[in-house]
């Protein structure tokens, strides 16, 4: 008797052992998903608190432009072309609702902002007018700021898209909607200096990010 109720002891143990080995390695899945997710929501977040602090010093640049556009504007009437191309960037930027079309509008400002300044380097009395030099002298500052910004953006994306790709954090991420987020590189040539004919009442201003090129009248 005692014979029939160990083995029938025996049996039920070895029934529970398939079922706990099933919820050990279910315990371990779960586990590693909800590692995976919890780390791919803290670098998420890490690249939009980034992306706030490149933000912040964007828009400081543009509060800047107007000042500058309004202190040239007088005596390079000519340059309508690239006033206009600043205008309508900085309202892309202000009406953009993603972070891709802020860092596109952002790169049309950069291009038009550093063919401008080109433009006033060519031009001597505007390099003699106080208003104008403290206004670069502001807009340099906040340049080095947002090259600073824009590489810990891209530090942190990096880290962030390299997780987004990497197993099994690749598996959650496909799962929970975590893509690939949009680095910020620099405009090329965006302070490529235009063409200035100082015989002449017209100005060419270089290809934009378009690849067109806009003469002024």
């Amino acid at each position: 008797m005692a014979l029939a109720r160990s083995g029938s002891s025996g049996r039920r143990v070895g029934c529970l052992v398939p079922g706990l080995i099933a919820a050990g390695v279910l315990l371990v899945v779960v586990l590693l998903l909800a590692g995976s997710y919890n780390g791919l929501v803290n670098k998420d977040s890490e690249v939009d608190r980034s992306f706030a602090d490149l933000d912040a010093q964007l828009q400081r640049r543009n509060d800047l432009i107007p000042n500058l556009v309004g202190a040239v504007k007088g005596i390079l009437g000519q340059e309508q072309a690239v006033f206009g191309e600043l205008a309508r960037a900085r309202t892309r930027y202000s009406g953009a609702t993603g972070d891709d079309e802020r860092i596109a509008a952002a790169n049309d400002i950069s291009a038009g902002l550093g063919r401008l300044l080109a433009i006033v380097e060519a031009y001597p009395q505007l390099q003699s007018a106080q208003n104008v030099r403290d206004l670069q002298i502001q807009l340099e500052g906040t340049e080095n700021r947002i090259a600073q910004a824009r590489r810990e953006y891209n530090q942190v994306t990096t880290d962030y898209n390299r997780s987004v790709r990497q197993f099994p954090r690749s598996v959650v991420a496909g799962m929970f909607g975590f893509d690939r987020r949009t680095l910020f590189q620099a405009v090329p040539g965006a302070t490529t200096p235009p063409t200035v004919d100082f015989g002449n009442t017209s100005t060419t201003v270089p290809a934009g990010p378009t690849g067109s090129s806009t003469p002024s009248t």
